[in-house]
């Protein structure tokens, strides 16, 4: 780790190709600040994204990093981070990639408490396949594939992860850039799974859940009575349905991260000597 780097050192010489105004472009800069001020550089950081608009963003990211499939990205970055501790994991996905196809690995790894954090750009819309509705979108929203609008109630991100023992849940807005890059760096200093939910607007499919909506109807937690640690509080606040809420909604402040838990801390990357020669007679085995 580097306490010099920049955040501008996490990006690559690849220009994004999402859409001017996309909400994506102030998500990935504030990833890219909170890695740099919690002391991560290009050289300790790896980028797992699934299949959507977010799934390129470690091709924009100058880190080690895998474009997965659809809604599998949490899986590789528990993979990455028990093969090696030392590495600090950074998935990335949108709204429709973690919940829906990918809604039970995300409950799965918020339970096992990985040391990883995950960032979902949350548009409510699926806008790289041009704009059907997803699993937030709201109920009544109308798309070309929904033209009576959707009868489903939107998933709720947060309440899925408090329900399965998350240990920190927040939301964001990623205009507000200095606040969401603060939220991200939070989540990377938990000890623990780090989720923050990200409403990202997307300025081409969706023009209920626009900025303009977003700065209307914002709720900022450090400006209410809100206590993060009350796991009662943190229900009341995201079982709220008429609310949109940015900031931290919970941390356990004693959380115990499952690498610790489990005594992982070794770099499995790392071959002790004489284990090619018996990893050769192993694999001769097979045949």
């Amino acid at each position: 780790m580097s306490s010099d780097t920049h955040f501008t050192d996490f990006k690559s010489d690849k220009q994004p190709t999402w859409c001017p105004g996309c909400g994506d472009f102030g998500t990935m800069n504030g990833m890219m600040k909170a890695l740099a001020e919690t002391g991560n550089d290009p050289d300790n950081t790896f980028v797992v994204a699934g299949i959507g608009c977010s799934g390129k963003i470690g091709t924009y990211m100058h880190s080690y990093a895998l474009h997965g499939v659809h809604g599998r990205a949490l899986p590789v970055g528990t993979g990455v981070k028990l093969a090696n501790p030392d590495l600090e994991v950074m998935v990335a996905g949108g709204d429709g990639d973690g919940y829906s196809i990918g809604v039970g690995h995300f409950i799965h790894a918020v339970r096992r408490n990985i040391d990883i954090t995950y960032v979902v750009m949350d548009n409510r819309i699926y806008g790289l396949t041009k704009g059907q509705a997803s699993p937030t979108s709201r109920q009544g929203f109308e798309t070309a594939t929904s033209p009576d609008g959707t009868v489903e109630p939107p998933v709720n991100p947060q309440a899925l992860a408090l329900a399965a023992g998350g240990t920190f849940i927040a939301q964001s807005f990623s205009s507000d850039s200095q606040r969401h890059a603060d939220l991200v760096q939070q989540a990377i200093e938990h000890d623990g799974f780090g989720f923050v939910n990200v409403y990202s607007p997307c300025v081409t499919f969706n023009d209920v859940d626009t900025y303009d909506y977003f700065r209307d109807s914002i709720v900022n937690l450090d400006e209410t009575d809100h206590d993060p640690g009350n796991y009662e509080a943190a229900k009341d606040r995201i079982m709220d349905p008429g609310a949109e809420h940015i900031g931290v909604l919970y941390q356990n402040e004693d959380s115990v991260p499952f690498s610790e838990r489990e005594g992982i801390d070794r770099n499995m990357a790392d071959i002790p000597d004489g284990a090619p020669e018996r990893a050769d007679r192993l694999v001769r085995e097979f045949y």
